[in-house]
């Protein structure tokens, strides 16, 4: 696992700005699992934004335990959370220092469907949106990104009205079949705005022993393809 991700990380560097790592399929492993995460980590240059993905949020004390584990044990730059439980469940990853909270949103799977777009009796809001105004009143655009997936284009554009100055990290290009030309249309800001992840379109690009190599060659081509969105949005 070690040797794969560092020749993937070594194929793409030039090609990427963060990296997103999976934290459920290191913990399936056990100690060796935290291990291999730990390596990874570590040989992720400091120019390039780390990312946990574990989607945690619980009781404060409990989020407190959470949010050392990533920022401190393992000093990833951010983490995804998840915001159910609420304020008192997020409130211990904003409150440190240099370091991003990354809030699920609107998210790219199909069961989003199932609470996230639940239209609010006499508000006209859907429970995302309800949900995404309500964390932004505990941190700011320093400290705190949407998760809003890529499948979800249609509602970039009010989410973008709602919250002009927030980074959004955006699954679901690539394998999931978002178009990375539509979302950039719709939501890129002044700042860029969008931390746009490309997983297993790159990771498996070939399943041969050129897996690197070709890696590479699918880095590049998203990297040109934004290259090109923001020039043509004057950025």
């Amino acid at each position: 696992m070690v040797k794969f991700n560092r020749a993937i990380v070594e194929a793409t560097l030039d090609h990427c700005v963060a990296y997103k790592i999976n934290t459920a399929f290191y913990e399936a492993q056990g100690r060796a699992g935290w291990d291999a995460m730990e390596q990874t980590l570590a040989f992720i240059p400091s120019t390039h934004f780390t990312i946990a993905d574990a989607k945690r949020g619980d009781i404060g004390n409990t989020s407190a335990q959470y949010a050392k584990t990533f920022f401190e044990v393992l000093p990833f730059d951010a983490i995804t959370v998840a915001p159910y439980m609420g304020e008192d469940s997020v409130r211990p990853f904003l409150e440190y220092e240099n370091k991003w909270t990354i809030v699920l949103g609107l998210t790219s799977n199909k069961g989003s469907e199932d609470f996230q777009q639940l239209a609010l009796a006499n508000s006209g809001e859907y429970l995302f949106e309800r949900v995404m105004k309500k964390v932004a009143s505990w941190g700011h655009a320093g400290n705190l990104m949407f998760v809003v997936g890529a499948t979800q284009a249609e509602s970039f554009k009010p989410i973008r009205a709602a919250f002009p100055e927030h980074f959004f990290l955006v699954p679901g290009v690539g394998a999931q079949g978002g178009s990375l030309e539509e979302v950039s249309k719709l939501a890129l800001n002044r700042e860029g705005g969008l931390l746009v992840n490309a997983s297993r379109a790159i990771q498996y690009a070939s399943s041969g022993d050129d897996f690197a190599e070709q890696a590479k060659i699918v880095a590049s081509q998203y990297h040109q393809a934004m290259k090109t969105l923001l020039q043509q949005s004057g950025l």
